[in-house]
């Protein structure tokens, strides 16, 4: 497994943006596809992006498509997530994840998370 540690995450009013990050030890970054999940409060977990291991594919929830953006630097072993027109119900603590390139592998490693807070 590799170890994460996310970052960035913090208050910001409805419209703002935040940058988060997440920074990844023990393992090489480039073999992993990565991802970001959220779990709002009182809600399960759900996904919001994930990357693929170079970078050519990126998937987002609906809630967030044109909204959010991924991105990695697999030479600083690190992962992004930049929050753009936030809202209140984007109000939730962010983790990342990453999957090893084994097929049918889920997402096996995870952050201890990062709270965002969106105030109206």
């Amino acid at each position: 497994q590799v170890q994460l540690v996310e970052s960035g995450g913090g208050l910001v009013q409805a419209g703002g943006s935040l940058r988060l990050s997440c920074a990844a030890s023990g393992r090489t970054v480039s073999n992993y596809a990565m991802a970001w999940f959220r779990r709002a409060p009182g809600k399960e977990r759900e996904f919001v992006a994930s990357i693929s291991r170079v970078g050519s594919i990126t998937n987002y929830a609906d809630s967030v498509k044109g909204r959010f953006t991924i991105s990695r630097d697999n030479a600083k072993n690190t992962v992004y997530l930049h929050l753009n027109s936030l809202k209140p119900e984007d109000t939730a603590v962010y983790y990342c994840a990453a999957r090893p390139p084994i097929a049918g592998a889920s997402y096996d490693s995870w952050g201890q998370g990062t709270q965002v807070t969106v105030s109206s």
